[in-house]
C-alpha cells in the first residue's frame, strides 16, 4: 500500500535503549521518507577515529557526552535526515535541547523482554557485559524511560517485522506533523 508522501522539514532523531531498533527502523523509515539514514554512533567514531568503547576507557563518560553533544548538534544543522542515537545520547540535557530545538524526536519503546530477546548474545552491546544483561536493562529501564518519555512522539516497538513498526512510526510522525501546534510552526 503506498502511503502518502511526508514533507518532513527537520531531522527526525529515533531515541531507546538498545534494542529497540533505532538502526533498522531508522534506515527502513529514511528510505521511506526519501531522506539520508545517519547513525550518530558510527559518525561519533568517525570523528574521533575509535571506537565509543575506545572513547570511554581512554576518556571516560564526559568527554563521550560532550562529542557526542558536538556531532549531534552538527548533524541537526545540517539537512533533513532520519538520525539515530545511542541509547544515552538523550539522557544528556543539552543533547535533548537541541534535538528538541532543531528536531524530532521519536522514541522507540520496548518492554524488557523484546530488549532482552534483541540484545543476548550479541558482542557490541559493551554494557551489558558487565553483569546480568537482563537486569542491567531493567535498570536501564527504570532509569530511562521517564527521560525518553519526554520525545515528541513514542512509539512501542514489539516483537514483530521491523517493517510494521516503520509504519507505526510514519503514521505517528504524519498524526505530528499535521497537529496545530506544528503547523503553525511550519
Amino acid at each position: 500500500m503506498a502511503a502518502e508522501p511526508l514533507r518532513v522539514d527537520r531531522t527526525v532523531v529515533l531515541v531507546g535503549l538498545m534494542g529497540a531498533g533505532k538502526t533498522c527502523v531508522g534506515r527502513r523509515l529514511a528510505q521511506r521518507l526519501s531522506l539520508p539514514f545517519i547513525d550518530a554512533d558510527a559518525e561519533i567514531e568517525s570523528a574521533a577515529g575509535c571506537s565509543i568503547g575506545e572513547i570511554f576507557s581512554r576518556y571516560g563518560e564526559p568527554a563521550f557526552r560532550d562529542g557526542e553533544r558536538r556531532v549531534v548538534g552538527r548533524l541537526l544543522a545540517g539537512s533533513p535526515a532520519v538520525l539515530a542515537t545511542g541509547g544515552g545520547a538523550f539522557m544528556d540535557a543539552e543533547t535533548r535541547a537541541l534535538i528538541g530545538q532543531k528536531g524530532i524526536s521519536v522514541w522507540l519503546r520496548a518492554d524488557l523482554e523484546v530488549l532482552f530477546k534483541r540484545t543476548v548474545g550479541r558482542d557490541h552491546r559493551p554494557l551489558l557485559k558487565t553483569g546480568d544483561p537482563r537486569a542491567i536493562l531493567q535498570n536501564l529501564i527504570g532509569q530511562r524511560y521517564p527521560v525518553y518519555a519526554q520525545a515528541d512522539i513514542v512509539v512501542d516497538s514489539l516483537d514483530q517485522p521491523p517493517d510494521m513498526t516503520v509504519d507505526a512510526v510514519w503514521r505517528a510522525l504524519a498524526t505530528y506533523l499535521m497537529s496545530p501546534r506544528q503547523t503553525a510552526q511550519g
